[in-house]
């Protein structure tokens, strides 16, 4: 029993210990060539780790919607753009400060997702993905056609004469990665508690059997909204923070192409588990700024055409990765260390049947 609780309470011993570590990284002078720009108390290095940090957090809350309810969507940008853009539009009209104004956005995309959810649940599958996708586009279509209110196609930058000064200026992006990585904490804690609530386990036997649901009288539809909405409100709190990290907010906030890139991290660090995504997104963005650098670089230049070619574009290499990832590891980063515990996990249970037996 006691191995039991150890092993229950282990993985949040070792997540506190790795958030405690995150948080102390800007007074550490740690340097990764190759991987980060600099060292991790400069701005620049701060400014990635903070990005990265908040893809976890849009991964994590991608990952309740895919893979705790199997809702495949292709429309998760659209919620996030909310975020990210109405917090930028309601403070460049309106003298309110930050918190109220954030508080106002996250209140009208509630609104917003429980009634685009509820149009779009009354189907399901590939017809769900294309109706969330319909959505979407309609989002993409509103903020490239109206300049005077979003910035159009060149994107809308971010007021800050209500903004405390301390989220301001490259100086304090050692704030900005804090408030990244407390955001990373709250949805993985909301997730968690989701997920382990009597409604997150009711759509996970959803995802599994519908028809089984609906047999033992539950009403499949109405927890399917409710986390159709909870995972849309997470992604509008990460644009909110988007806004803020990166000084404005641009078209692409609201593609298609954007929640496919969501979908691959999360297929990335593995579906359906929380870590996975949070690592996923992390690999996800650093993989993506350093493969950038490394597509413009001296040495591919001097390649034949054959390679330079495909290896000058970061998204075929990017491509490329996770293919081989679909297919030789189908259950992403996560997998491979749950084969590694599983394996552990009967060794340990062997030794405990032997000891038993002695």
């Amino acid at each position: 029993m006691k191995t039991v609780t150890k092993r229950r309470w282990l993985p949040w011993a070792a997540g506190g210990a790795v958030v405690a570590f995150a948080a102390i990284l800007p007074f550490l002078n740690i340097v990764v060539p190759g991987v980060l720009p600099g060292a991790t108390y400069t701005p620049g290095t701060l400014q990635l780790l903070a990005l990265s940090l908040l893809f976890a957090a849009l991964a994590l809350s991608y990952n309740l919607l895919f893979g705790s309810a199997g809702m495949l969507s292709f429309g998760h940008a659209l919620y996030f753009a909310m975020g990210a853009y109405g917090l930028g539009i309601l403070l460049q009209s309106t003298d309110l400060a930050l918190v109220p104004a954030m508080g106002i956005i996250l209140a009208l995309v509630i609104v917003a997702a429980y009634l685009i959810g509820a149009l779009s649940l009354r189907v399901t599958g590939i017809s769900f993905a294309m109706v969330t996708l319909a959505f979407a586009q309609a989002g993409n279509v509103l903020i490239r056609r109206n300049p005077g209110l979003t910035g159009g196609e060149e994107g809308l930058r971010l007021a800050t004469a209500n903004v405390p000064d301390v989220l301001v200026g490259v100086i304090n992006t050692r704030n900005l990665y804090w408030v990244a990585l407390a955001l990373v904490v709250v949805v993985f804690v909301v997730v968690t508690w989701f997920e382990h609530s009597r409604a997150g386990h009711v759509v996970a036997a959803t995802r599994e059997n519908e028809l089984r649901v609906r047999v033992i009288g539950v009403r499949p539809f109405v927890v399917k909204l409710i986390t159709f909405v909870i995972a849309s409100a997470l992604a509008a709190l990460v644009g909110m923070v988007y806004l803020l990290l990166q000084s404005g907010a641009t078209p692409r906030a609201t593609s298609a192409d954007f929640t496919l890139t969501i979908l691959v991290i999360v297929v990335l660090g593995g579906v359906g588990s929380r870590w996975g995504a949070v690592v996923g997104g992390i690999v996800y963005t650093l993989l993506d700024q350093r493969l950038t650098a490394f597509a413009s670089s001296d040495a591919v230049a001097a390649l034949p055409d054959v390679l330079r070619i495909p290896l000058s574009e970061p998204l075929f290499i990017l491509g490329t990765l996770f293919i081989l990832v679909v297919l030789f590891l189908p259950g992403g980063i996560a997998g491979i260390v749950g084969r590694v515990g599983d394996r552990s996990r009967s060794r340990a249970a062997a030794r405990d049947r032997v000891e038993e037996a002695s």
